[in-house]
């Protein structure tokens, strides 16, 4: 069962997943640190300095400063501003996918056609022919057969 095992988790498969699987974990802290830190500070300040990160609604009707203040005091909230910043790292992990995979297809259809065989050239016009009355092989141009010397002008 430890062969099978081993088998399964080596297969070609198994392990070009598992390294998709890592960078894409990585991939996606890069996103999140993009969005967080570079594309949401200048939304929030062209929207009036506004921090998404720490847009809620309270329900439990207390009012409280920030978001951190209302989960230390375990007041119950919706976290709308974290949420648009999860839609837009989601927006942009989907764009930077679509991006690649187009380019892949690109790059795959670029391959493919190196790869195509040239199509096969037009057979050559024929240059012999055969005698009518002997069925010897002479010049597409003969009027006469060398072979058994039967006149061929008029065919």
């Amino acid at each position: 069962m430890l062969k099978e095992f081993r088998d399964f988790a080596m297969k070609g498969n198994v392990v070009d997943m598992a390294v998709g699987i890592i960078i894409g974990g990585a991939f996606g802290k890069i996103v999140s640190s993009l969005v967080n830190d570079v594309i949401m500070p200048p939304i929030g300040m062209l929207l009036g300095r506004v921090d998404f990160s720490n847009l809620f609604i309270d329900l439990s009707g207390e009012h409280y400063s920030s978001l951190t203040d209302a989960r230390a005091a375990g007041a119950a909230t919706v976290n709308y501003g974290l949420f648009l910043n999860t839609v837009i790292d989601f927006i942009v992990v989907a764009f930077a996918i679509f991006l690649m995979v187009k380019w892949v297809n690109k790059m795959r259809t670029a391959a493919e056609a190196l790869e195509k065989k040239p199509a096969p050239a037009a057979p050559a016009a024929p240059t012999t022919r055969e005698c009518p009355y002997c069925l010897s092989t002479i010049p597409i141009k003969a009027v006469r057969c060398a072979h058994c010397t039967a006149d061929l002008s008029s065919k």
